[in-house]
């Protein structure tokens, strides 16, 4: 999805992972979406939905040599029933097209100087629903949350 809707020539790498050190000093830039995503606790089964699950993006493109490269870390909660570790989420198909039309605007903007185009609802304004639990936010705890930051990038509902 992600070169078909770019339109470019370049050829794009998408993968699972965090950048290393020395990676994040090669001039990636970042996007934060939040999503709604579903949760389920492999040690007491209580599931769980949040509106607000953050998903870091860094992209960088290689114009040079035709590459560009997306990283992508999903950030996990915590049960509130057992609080174990930080449990990953969930998306819809759905959620995860739009969250993906949303990455593709920043790409076409930043890498190509495109003008932003509107890939579906994000915005500012906070999601309703349950109060944010810091303690069980693993964004939260790496300081990456929108909740916690109120200056984060976009929201998809």
């Amino acid at each position: 999805m992600l070169e078909e809707e770019l339109e470019y020539t370049d050829s794009w790498t998408f993968r699972l992972s965090s950048l290393t050190e020395d990676e994040r000093r090669q001039g990636f830039k970042i996007c934060r979406i939040s999503a709604k995503g579903h949760f389920k606790c492999g040690t007491c089964s209580k599931s769980w939905s949040s509106a607000r699950v953050m998903i870091l993006f860094h992209y960088r493109l290689h114009a040079k040599i035709g590459r560009g490269t997306v990283a992508m870390q999903p950030f996990g909660q915590a049960c509130l029933r057992c609080k174990g570790g930080f449990k990953p989420a969930g998306f819809s198909p759905e959620t995860v097209e739009t969250v993906l039309l949303r990455l593709i605007s920043k790409i076409k903007k930043n890498c190509y100087g495109e003008a932003e185009e509107d890939a579906g609802y994000y915005g500012d304004e906070k999601a309703g629903g349950k109060p944010h639990e810091s303690s069980l936010c693993e964004a939260c705890s790496r300081g990456m949350c929108s909740e916690a930051n109120s200056s984060y990038e976009n929201s998809v509902a």
